[in-house]
Order: structure tokens, then C-alpha cells, then sequence
């Protein structure tokens, strides 16, 4: 690239322009990555098919600092990603659809409206640690209810369902809620993309 010199004689780069819907597109698809990730950071536990991962916390993250709408396109493409067998998933499932469809499946199907929720929590108002923890504890919540409740289907025992999908992951989710505010009330809105 070559350099321009501006009236004070320091040197700078060149700028390039890279148009707007190219930047958004690309945006959202380092997002679903990002997900893809945090996925693969997975811990099998033993008395349950759901294991613990790092992807709930990508998923918060990505809402909080994208909003609503372009969070809200990153994990519905991550979950097009997942259908169509690319390893975007936990490693400890069975990938694909069957992994949408497995004990798993109402957490993944949640997390397109969880981003969006929480995205759209943080966009109303000021970039706040508060603000991104009720949007990242409503999410949370969301998810659950929605992970649960398929959970319950499958295994007709809302008990079981608890057993299964909520007991084991309670402290690691507050901490996953914690660090996702506070990344995302850290980070000034002016930098966010």
C-alpha cells in the first residue's frame, strides 16, 4: 500500500473502503465461527447427554456486542452451518440435524432468539454492566426454558429434564452471564462493528 503524508508529515497508511453489506456479511459469519469455537471447548459430564460448553457464553456475547438483528442472523447461520453436517457443534453429539433433533436440540434451536434477546435488551439503552447482565440473565433464561422443555418432551419426566439439563450447568452459567456483561459493558459501543 502506499503511503500518504499529511500536513503534519506523519505517514499514514492508506484507507480502504470495503462497502457496508460486505462488512455486515462478514460480521456475521465471524460471529457464527466465534459460536463454532466456543463450542468445541466441551466437557462431557457423566450423568447427563448434555455436556458443558463454552458456546452459551458466545452466544450472550454475540447478541450483547452485535444486537439484535445481525446476532439474531450469526446463530441462525450457525445453526444452518450445524444442519447441513458442517463440525460446528459440541464434538459429543451426533452432528447435523440429528444433533438438532438430540437431547441438545431445544438449547441450539433457542439460540438465534437468545442473540436477539439479549442484543435487543442491550441496544435500549446505555452500555451499562447492569443492562448487559439483565439482557444476558434474560437469554439465559429463555434458553433454558426452551432447552428444558424439549429436554421434557423427550424424555416425558420434567424431572429428569432438571436432572439432565439444569442442576449440573446452574454455577457455570451465572458465570458465563457474568463475564459475557462484563466483556460487553466494557467494550464502548463506538467499537463494537
Amino acid at each position: 500500500m502506499e503511503k500518504l503524508t499529511s500536513r503534519t508529515g506523519i505517514d499514514q497508511q492508506e484507507r480502504v473502503f470495503v462497502p457496508a453489506g460486505v462488512r455486515q456479511v462478514a460480521i456475521v459469519v465471524s460471529a457464527s465461527l466465534f459460536v463454532s469455537v466456543c463450542a468445541h471447548i466441551s466437557i462431557p459430564l457423566p450423568l447427563t447427554p448434555v455436556p458443558l460448553t463454552f458456546q452459551n457464553f458466545a452466544v450472550l456475547l454475540v447478541g450483547l456486542m452485535l444486537g439484535s438483528k445481525r446476532g439474531f442472523a450469526a446463530l441462525a447461520l450457525y445453526l444452518g452451518e450445524g444442519a447441513v453436517g458442517l463440525p460446528v457443534f459440541s464434538p459429543f453429539g451426533a452432528g447435523g440435524i440429528a444433533q438438532l433433533l438430540g437431547p441438545t436440540g431445544g438449547f441450539l434451536l433457542a439460540y438465534p432468539l437468545v442473540a436477539w434477546l439479549s442484543g435487543y435488551v442491550m441496544e435500549r439503552g446505555r452500555n451499562s454492566f447492569a443492562r448487559a447482565a439483565i439482557g444476558s440473565l434474560l437469554g439465559e433464561a429463555l434458553l433454558f426454558s426452551s432447552g428444558l422443555a424439549w429436554l421434557a418432551f423427550l424424555t416425558h419426566s420434567v424431572a429428569q429434564a432438571f436432572r439432565w439439563g439444569l442442576y449440573w450447568f446452574v454455577f457455570a452459567e451465572i458465570i458465563k452471564v457474568m463475564m459475557a456483561a462484563g466483556v460487553a459493558a466494557r467494550v464502548p459501543r463506538s467499537w463494537r462493528p
